[in-house]
């Protein structure tokens, strides 16, 4: 915010009981601020459309401002970032989210705007598979350094994080309750790891408790921050499926990773695929091509200078190919090496990392 004036009004129109986000961005736009909504008369706010006297009702309650002003000193006292919805810090990707919030905190220093993020999430009760290939998708993305954002539960959700912690990626936390405390309290060993590599983000008040359906609404976050939501296991039923259906809506990537038919854990990504509601996810570089991503120069470690680099077989007979044929597709690749797209495009990932060959716009690549 510019400054602790504006915060304060923003947090008590914030706390106004019957005025959710959707509605108080329409008030603030209306009005041009949430101190001129609160000081509004009420005859010329029930001229807008769509506002009734039954919304208004708790508009002008005197506790909403002396709740910010507490607020607002925690805040202050726990050097928390508060992103204002209409300011260039705030999530962008979250302007596009009819119900996003009109005011984001931050504690930690990862850039919520980062040009290459993707959330994780899945089975609280993630099986010894889902962990595997949740670390190794994030192992294998490593030197792209997309930001993972998850909601720092139990299961997968704390796999990717500290995963993401493991291989340096920055990570984001999305919290169901304020910024005061940490839910579930055994994570809070990483806290520190989170905050140096990452942030923990809420809409969510220091009055707030873990209630069950706050982390309904704060999945909102995770489907919106990101470009793409990636579900690794899901029962039939659960918040993972829940935040992959937000990503849907809000016109978002959704990538399922297909688990064996009668697994309990994988009836929900199997159904997310079979509805076509999400694209099937075996390997990093599913992601890597379906988001357009690529490895710029400086995103590649440096490779000493030398004669061979430690090529496969199949590397050398891709790399081979490109220098004889020059700029290919990468359905050319494959008709050409017999192998089906969705192995060679992680034998193509893993050539960018050794920075032998380069991606180029129209998935072409060719030799370096």
């Amino acid at each position: 915010m510019n400054n602790d004036h504006d915060l304060l009004y923003t947090l008590a129109l914030q706390k106004t009981a019957k005025v959710g986000d959707i509605l108080a961005k329409k008030l603030i736009k209306h009005c041009g601020s949430a101190e001129a909504v609160l000081k509004e008369k009420k005859e010329n706010l029930l001229k807008i459309e769509g506002i009734g006297t039954y919304v208004l009702a708790d508009l002008y309650n005197a506790s909403n401002l002396r709740a910010a002003e507490n607020e607002l000193q925690f805040i202050q006292r726990e050097a928390i970032q508060a992103h204002y919805f209409l300011e260039k810090t705030y999530p962008q990707r979250l302007l596009h989210c009819p119900d996003s919030p009109i005011v984001l905190f931050q504690k930690g220093n990862a850039d919520l705007n980062a040009a290459k993020m993707i959330s994780i999430v899945g089975t609280r009760k993630a099986t010894s598979y889902g962990a595997q290939f949740c670390e190794e998708l994030i192992e294998n993305l490593s030197p792209i350094q997309p930001t993972i954002v998850s909601g720092f539960a139990y299961g997968i959700d704390i796999v990717a994080q500290r995963s993401a912690i493991q291989n340096h990626i920055p990570t984001i936390g999305c919290l169901a309750h304020g910024l005061n405390q940490i839910y579930p309290k055994v994570h809070s060993k990483y806290v520190d790891s989170v905050q140096k590599n990452g942030a923990f983000v809420t809409d969510f008040w220091s009055s707030s408790k873990p209630d069950r359906e706050n982390f309904l609404k704060r999945n909102r976050l995770i489907a919106g921050m990101s470009q793409a939501t990636i579900v690794i296991e899901s029962a039939e039923k659960g918040g993972s499926l829940v935040t992959a259906h937000i990503a849907n809506s809000y016109n978002r990537d959704v990538f399922a990773v297909p688990g064996r038919v009668g697994d309990l854990q994988s009836i929900g990504c199997n159904n997310l695929i079979k509805q076509q509601r999400a694209h099937i996810l075996t390997t990093a570089a599913d992601i890597v091509y379906m988001l357009g991503w690529s490895l710029e120069r400086e995103e590649i470690k440096p490779l000493q200078k030398q004669l061979f680099v430690d090529l496969s077989p199949e590397e050398t007979s891709i790399h081979s190919y490109l220098q004889e044929k020059g700029q290919s597709m990468l359905d050319t690749i494959a008709l050409a090496q017999k192998l089906p797209i969705h192995k060679i495009t992680p034998i193509l990932l893993q050539m960018e990392m050794k920075g032998v060959i380069k991606p180029l716009p129209g998935k072409l690549f060719e030799a370096v």
